[in-house]
C-alpha cells in the first residue's frame, strides 16, 4: 500500500449536508444482531484476509451477522455522500487523515464505549492495550472528542536504510552528524538520499518533520490556521527550508531524481545505490523482493536539530462508526473483539505491519520503527492538516525547491502566496 494522501476535501461538501444527524451511541454488552461494514481493502489484500477471518470467528461465536463490502480505496469518495443520504454503513475503515473529515464535520460516533470495553478473553480494556498518545494525536471533533477512531495498524515515516551497511553502522543523532555522513558518502561516490522526484507528499515528509524539529509541535498547523499567511514568516520556517536546500545544493540526492518517476529511485535505493530513503513503513514490504539476502532494514528518524524535538510521525489506520449508523452496537462489539491478540497479531505476522498494541511485536524489518514509536511522543503527519492544502499550497512550491529550481527564500515566498490565495478561494 502506498502512503495515504490527504484527500478529504471531496468528502467535506457531502458531509456538510449531514451536519444535523442523530446520534449512534451504543453499548458493547449484548450479542447477536447485524451490521454493515465497508472496507478500504480489496478482498484479495492481506489486511482483508485478516479482517475476514476475524469476522468469520466473530459471527460464529456471537451469532452476529456482518455484511461486508470490500470497497477498496474508493470508500473515501463514497462515505461522504452515503452519510449525507443517510445510507452509510455501520462501520468503515480508512486512514485517520481521511476519517478525520467525517469527525470534524460531527459525523463520527464517539467510540469511548469501545475504549472502555473489555477485550474478550483477555481481562483488559481496549484503553489498556492502546497507548492513549496515539488517540490523543487525532484532532478533536466539535464535541471535543478524539476517540472517533479505533486503530488496528500504525504507519510511521523514517529515513530507511540498510543497517548491515558498514558505512551506516553508527546512525547520526543530529542534523549536523547527518550532513557530515552525507559528505562522507559523497566522497566515497555514493548518494546519501534516494528520491522519486515526482512524489510531492513523500518528498515533503522530511520538511514536515524538520518544521517540528526547528519550531516545536504543531508548527504546520499554526501556519495553516493563520489565514493571513504570517505563519510562513517565522524565522524557523525558513531555517527548515534551508536544510532541504542544503541537501539539494550539497549534491546529496541521487543523480536524476528530479526527473524520475516512482519506483525508479526507490528501486535504486533497494539495490544499494543510495544510503537513505525517506518513506513510510510500507516500503519494507514494497522492496522485500528487491533487497539482497544480507540486507537488514534500519529506520532513522529525521535527526534532531537545535530544539531537540523527537516527535515521531504516525498515521493510524482504523475503524470508524458513522454517528447516524443504524446498528452501531454490534459494530462496536466487533471492534473490541478484533483487538484480541489472536486477531490483531495477524496484522503483524501476515500483513507485515505494526499494530497499536506494544505487546504485539512488529515484523522484524519494522522493529526499529516500532521501537521509535513506543519510546517517543508522536504527532499526526502534516499536523492533521486535511483537505487539498498539500496539493494547492505545499507540494508545488516544495518540489521546485527539491528539484533545485528555486532556493529556500523563494520557496517560503511562493508557499505564502499560495496559502493566501488558498484561503481567499476557500472563503
Amino acid at each position: 500500500m502506498r502512503g495515504p494522501k490527504i484527500v478529504a476535501a471531496g468528502v467535506a461538501a457531502a458531509l456538510a449536508l449531514a451536519a444535523c444527524g442523530g446520534s449512534g451511541q451504543a453499548g458493547t454488552e449484548s450479542k447477536g444482531g447485524e451490521f454493515t461494514y465497508w472496507s478500504m481493502w480489496r478482498a484479495d489484500e492481506p489486511q482483508a484476509k485478516v479482517i475476514k477471518a476475524a469476522i468469520d470467528r466473530f459471527q460464529a461465536e456471537t451469532g452476529t451477522k456482518v455484511k461486508v463490502e470490500w470497497q477498496g480505496r474508493d470508500v473515501r469518495q463514497k462515505i461522504g455522500p452515503a452519510i449525507a443520504a443517510n445510507k452509510a454503513p455501520d462501520l468503515w475503515d480508512q486512514g485517520a487523515d481521511v476519517v478525520a473529515t467525517t469527525a470534524l464535520a460531527g459525523q463520527a460516533a464517539d467510540l469511548s464505549k469501545v475504549y472502555d470495553a473489555e477485550i474478550p478473553g483477555e481481562g483488559k480494556k481496549v484503553s489498556e492495550v492502546i497507548d492513549a498518545k496515539y488517540v490523543d494525536a487525532l484532532p478533536k471533533d466539535p464535541e471535543g472528542n478524539s476517540r472517533w477512531l479505533v486503530p488496528y495498524e500504525l504507519i510511521s515515516t523514517a529515513l530507511f536504510y540498510n543497517a548491515a551497511d558498514p558505512a551506516l553502522a553508527t546512525p547520526p543523532a543530529t542534523w549536523a552528524e547527518f550532513i557530515e555522513l552525507c559528505e562522507t558518502l559523497k566522497g566515497a561516490g555514493k548518494a546519501c538520499l534516494a528520491s522519486d522526484g515526482e512524489l510531492g507528499w513523500e518528498n515533503f515528509l522530511t520538511l514536515d518533520t524538520l518544521l517540528v524539529r526547528d519550531n516545536g509541535p504543531g508548527t504546520l498547523r499554526k501556519i495553516y490556521d493563520d489565514k493571513s499567511g504570517a505563519g510562513w514568516d517565522a524565522p524557523g520556517v525558513l531555517e527548515s527550508a534551508k536544510r532541504m536546500e542544503q541537501l539539494v545544493k550539497g549534491g546529496h540526492v541521487i543523480s536524476g531524481y528530479d526527473a524520475s518517476k516512482y519506483p525508479a529511485q526507490q528501486t535504486n535505493w533497494a539495490k544499494g545505490k543510495a544510503a537513505f530513503l525517506m518513506n513510510g513503513s510500507w516500503v519494507a514490504s514494497e522492496v522485500a523482493t528487491l533487497v539482497g539476502p544480507d540486507w537488514k532494514m534500519g529506520a532513522l528518524p529525521v535527526p534532531v536539530t537545535k530544539g531537540g524535538n523527537t516527535e515521531t510521525n504516525v498515521i493510524l489506520m482504523g475503524f470508524s462508526v458513522p454517528k447516524r449508523a443504524k446498528n452501531p452496537e454490534p459494530a462496536m462489539r466487533f471492534l473490541a473483539y478484533f483487538l484480541k491478540k489472536e486477531n490483531l497479531g495477524k496484522i503483524a505476522t501476515e500483513t507485515k505491519n505494526i499494530t497499536p498494541r506494544a505487546d504485539i511485536p512488529a515484523p522484524a524489518e519494522l522493529a526499529g520503527v516500532q521501537k521509535t514509536l513506543t519510546e517517543n511522543p508522536v504527532r499526526s503527519i502534516l499536523d492533521n492538516v486535511t483537505g487539498d492544502y498539500g496539493d494547492k499550497v505545499l507540494y508545488p512550491a516544495f518540489l521546485e525547491l527539491w528539484h533545485g529550481k528555486i532556493g529556500a527564500e523563494q520557496f517560503v515566498a511562493k508557499a505564502k502566496e499560495a496559502h493566501i490565495q488558498y484561503w481567499k478561494t476557500a472563503s
